[in-house]
């Protein structure tokens, strides 16, 4: 038993030192980072079929996970809000492809995988950095 332990101890180490989470980690919401961001005037290779969103960065599975949260309008007096859609934003083409079936929409078409994760490549490093922030921290225009 303290053999078990002891090599408990020497795999969980390296995270620990690390401030890295583990892959079994469940993030809480003081883990979550959002920034709001839209598309500029003269921006041509925004990824994303709306105008504006959030873009979100919450560890998951052991490493930082980048998604793009579209905002629905405001719902008036007689109906509810519909759910906003979301997207893994990330350099991965498998990820990229396979995890977003069910929101594709969300992004601009594109001619290939490739061109795709062209767009996206800035967007994915941008949110990764967010996960470093403080939060409640906004990283400028001029960093992306």
């Amino acid at each position: 038993m303290a053999v078990l332990a002891a090599t408990i101890a020497a795999v969980a180490a390296p995270f620990v030192l690390a401030d890295e989470k583990g892959m079994f980690h469940l993030p809480d919401a003081s883990e979550v980072r959002l920034q709001a961001i839209s598309r500029n005037g003269n921006e041509a290779e925004w990824p994303f079929s709306v105008a504006s969103g959030l873009l979100a960065c919450v560890w998951s599975g052991g490493r930082k996970v980048v998604s793009f949260i579209e905002q629905p309008e405001d719902p008036d007096d007689e109906h509810d809000a519909p759910p906003g859609r979301h997207v893994i934003v990330s350099a991965n083409p498998f990820e990229l492809t396979f995890l977003n079936i069910s929101s594709r929409d969300l992004f601009l078409p594109a001619d290939t995988v490739e061109t795709l994760v062209k767009r996206v490549a800035p967007f994915e490093a941008l949110g990764r950095r967010l996960c470093d922030q403080p939060q409640g921290s906004n990283i400028g225009p001029g960093e992306l």
